[in-house]
């Protein structure tokens, strides 16, 4: 079965935002990826705006009518305070309706999200924000780290799905595929407690087309996010040539 490609389309916007004016156009990438066959596009506001702006938000989201098919993907931080006209995850939602919502712990302090949720604390805010989500026909998906307990109570709280947080693999593959093997084990691990506990299971960070020739081989995985080595590839490569290899990876 094939993986979901999920376009993560993050760092086109941070490019566009360094110069005045639309120039790359997210929404026209967002639009490329889609028609080369890609199943869905992922974005990540964030109230400091250092990439995706809300706007992005909207116009990405018009591309399903477009590509009814595909899916869209928000990520972002529900506890994150509306900021300037960043109106807050959670409207962002529901102004859109994407396919899926990915929770992920992350603030405007950090270069990019970095660990998954420890829902021994978090658990009980997230549980009626996940609530009001699927009340929204959208399927919630939570960041978190391959600890099949976290995982359990993922489950607990009310979750579809998790995003396996793949950076600590993907750094120890690059140091040293044997310490990248091991890592992989523990994923193995989380999957396969996921599974039997009903979630369906995402990953993202930092996946390329080096160490998903491996991570592609995780029980049950549906749809990986990758922008940062895709966009850093097509540097090379030519972005169009970029998603062609990566859907070509995922199947």
């Amino acid at each position: 079965m094939s993986i979901a490609l999920s376009v993560n389309l993050n760092k086109i916007a941070l490019i566009r935002n360094s110069r005045e004016g639309n120039y790359p156009d997210v929404t026209q990438f967002g639009h490329t990826c889609l028609q080369l066959g890609a199943a869905g596009l992922t974005v990540h506001p964030r109230p400091d705006q250092r990439h995706i702006k809300p706007h992005d938000v909207i116009s990405l989201g018009g591309l399903r009518n477009h590509y009814p098919h595909t899916e869209f993907n928000i990520e972002g931080n529900p506890f994150a305070p509306a900021q300037g006209d960043y109106p807050g995850l959670l409207a962002l939602v529901e102004q859109t309706r994407p396919e899926q919502c990915t929770l992920v712990p992350d603030s405007d302090q950090q270069k990019t999200s970095d660990h998954g949720f420890n829902l021994t604390l978090d658990g009980d805010r997230l549980a009626p924000i996940i609530a009001q989500l699927k009340a929204l026909n959208t399927r919630v998906s939570l960041f978190m780290d391959p600890d099949v307990e976290q995982i359990e109570l993922a489950k607990h709280i009310g979750a579809d799905r998790i995003e396996l947080y793949t950076g600590p693999f993907a750094w120890q593959y690059q140091q040293d595929k044997a310490l990248g093997e091991k890592a992989f084990a523990e994923h193995i691990k989380a999957a396969q407690a996921a599974e039997q506990l009903g979630l369906g299971i995402n990953a993202g960070h930092d996946l390329n087309l080096d160490n998903m020739t491996l991570y592609k081989t995780l029980p049950s995985l549906q749809e990986v996010s990758i922008g940062h080595a895709l966009t850093v590839d097509a540097l090379e490569m030519g972005y169009e040539n970029a998603v062609k290899a990566y859907l070509a990876l995922c199947q």
